[in-house]
């Protein structure tokens, strides 16, 4: 399994107040299937990180492209491959 981090920079912060509740729960449900390492906001207000679990760049994506932050236009998404060093 390989870790992919997506970064979610802000877009629009009325629609991120307002789907919030729905990022969260999206979120939620993923952690529910193994999927999220971590995820977190940055407290400076830009945006947020997420870390999938993943086969594939293409399977991290599409949960991200899926995240109702994204589907509503709240947030963009950049994916990054991650090499945790241990």
């Amino acid at each position: 399994m390989k870790h992919f981090v997506v970064f979610l920079p802000m877009k629009d912060e009325e629609k991120s107040r307002v789907y919030r509740p729905e990022h969260l729960a999206y979120l939620e449900a993923q952690r529910a299937k193994g999927r999220i390492f971590a995820n977190g906001k940055f407290v400076d207000g830009w945006g947020g990180m997420v870390i999938y679990r993943a086969e594939s760049i293409a399977e991290a994506q599409q949960w991200a492209e899926e995240d109702p932050f994204v589907v509503q236009g709240a947030r963009s998404f950049e994916i990054h491959e991650w090499d945790m060093v241990q």
